[in-house]
């Protein structure tokens, strides 16, 4: 039995945004990686690990994100950051 495809980068990215879930940090992780996935062949192997590297690491730190923001997250209920913080991924969250 085989796997389903994988979807593309497109098809996801019109999938997040029909849904209106934008705002879903761990979709765009998954944007991310169908985009790295996609330009693979053209890469050179060492830069593609690295970048697939820098990728886990940020989903890794995305585990703070769900800290005290369970209702929100789960819930569908926006309640601001009462701490400003870098976004998970950004360049200043290195």
């Amino acid at each position: 039995m085989s796997a389903a495809p994988l979807p593309s980068s497109e098809e996801l990215g019109r999938y997040i945004e029909a849904r209106g879930q934008i705002d879903r940090p761990w979709l765009w992780h998954l944007l991310r990686i169908a985009k790295l996935r996609e330009s693979q062949s053209t890469m050179d192997p060492d830069e593609f690990l690295q970048r697939l590297q820098e990728a886990h690491a940020d989903l890794m730190r995305l585990g703070a994100f769900w800290e005290g923001r369970e209702e929100e997250v789960f819930g569908g209920r926006y309640r601001p950051d009462t701490i400003l913080a870098p976004l998970p991924g950004s360049p200043e969250d290195r």
